[in-house]
């Protein structure tokens, strides 16, 4: 394997994912930039991959020794870098990241998985004491008091593919709702990679409801959606049923016993227009002695879709979380505000799914070409901070 580099990086990026016209023209709405769009892009792109977030982080990097082995063309300030994601147009790079899909896609990057899923969830990330953008929902205490702010989010991810990759995320700011800004992230990423891009969605139960349901279906897409105490009947009926039936299958995976229950003649509640529910129960032994169990409804037919496969659909909804938000927050700086204007931070979550995606892309499927180990994040991480010192001229004395 060749050592990854940003030089490599970034020839992988234009080349292979063919993000150069992106690059170059990325929806910039500075009036008179003085410094090339592409500079500052490639720049926010390349420190998410670093793990050098915070436009100060930026600065200082492009301003060392270490800005000839990033590829940026100039140095700046953190000053400029907001000025940038202030103006520009988020349209472009969901564009982008949409096409960078479609392409892993057509480059069988998913491996040989017959099924490929769309996962959406909602988290809160960039917590500040005060409100300061249109996207900030006041957070209050016990009493009432407004005690801080709070931005929250819709994520779209590929998930059962083999590989997670996120490509849209929709913000809500005060009076919106979860489940109302899925539908609008849901319609725009089925416009963008196509109808038949994905077999199915999974989300949880906050959008198990008709509005949502009717949106997917209307999309043509089939959704797998946690059944909860929000649809008590449906919920009481079907505990009633699998309380006094055994399960329908048990299949052993991981080490772990996985007990399913699977029934599609469920009626539906009234506001739905589906004919049946299906509806299906798994109860996951842990070898610890632990025991998970959870309901979940679908429109998937019983005939193409088996009980096994419905559980691992139910599954990949975990992938949006660990591979989603946990790596967003806790590795590419997902939680942190560097510019507290609206579009900024809008800019700043795509630019940070972007980086995931272009990461994983490059290390999991570009640099694991043939039988060696791939590299874990971290040894990807630290490679490149290597690469970035350098060379020291030979002692001749």
């Amino acid at each position: 394997m060749r050592r990854p580099t940003p030089r490599r990086l970034s020839a992988y990026v234009r080349k292979r994912l063919a993000l150069t016209p992106y690059l170059e023209v990325p929806g910039d709405g500075r009036v008179r930039p003085q410094i090339p769009a592409a500079v500052l892009l490639w720049a926010l792109l390349v420190g998410h991959v670093l793990r050098e977030w915070t436009f100060h982080g930026l600065e200082a990097l492009v301003r060392s020794p270490a800005r000839r082995a990033l590829r940026v063309g100039r140095s700046f300030g953190d000053d400029a870098l907001a000025y940038f994601t202030e103006r520009l147009d988020p349209g472009p790079t969901r564009t982008a990241l949409a096409a960078t899909v479609r392409r892993a896609k057509r480059n069988k990057a998913f491996g040989k998985t017959g099924w490929m899923g769309l996962a959406i969830d909602g988290t809160g990330a960039g917590h500040c004491h005060a409100e300061g953008c249109a996207l900030c929902h006041p957070l209050r205490d016990a009493q009432g008091q407004v005690v801080g702010a709070l931005h929250h989010f819709e994520l779209i991810s590929v998930v059962g593919a083999g590989l997670a990759l996120p490509f849209d995320v929709e913000p809500y700011g005060p009076g919106d709702c979860e489940y109302v800004a899925g539908q609008r992230l849901l319609q725009r990423a089925i416009a963008r990679v196509g109808r038949r891009f994905a077999d199915y969605v999974v989300v949880d139960g906050e959008f198990a409801t008709a509005p949502f349901l009717h949106v997917a279906a209307d999309l043509g897409v089939r959704v797998v959606a946690r059944l909860k105490g929000n649809l008590p009947e449906l919920f009481a009926a079907a505990q009633a049923r699998f309380a006094a039936q055994p399960p329908t299958l048990i299949l052993e995976e991981r080490g772990e016993r996985v007990e399913l229950w699977d029934a599609d003649d469920f009626d539906p509640w009234a506001a739905l227009r589906w004919a049946t529910v299906r509806v299906l129960r798994y109860r996951q032994h842990k070898p610890n002695g632990a025991i998970i169990e959870a309901y979940w409804l679908t429109d998937l037919a019983s005939q193409r879709v088996s009980s096994r496969l419905l559980y691992r659909f139910a599954k990949s909804r975990w992938e949006i979380e660990n591979e989603g938000f946990n790596d967003g927050k806790t590795r590419h700086g997902m939680e942190h505000i560097s510019h507290h204007h609206a579009n900024s931070v809008l800019v700043g979550w795509l630019l940070t799914i972007f980086a995931l995606t272009i990461e994983r892309l490059y290390r999991l499927r570009y640099l694991h070409r043939g039988a060696h180990r791939p590299a874990t994040a971290i040894e990807f991480v630290r490679m490149l901070r290597l690469s970035l010192c350098p060379p020291r001229p030979p002692d001749t004395s």
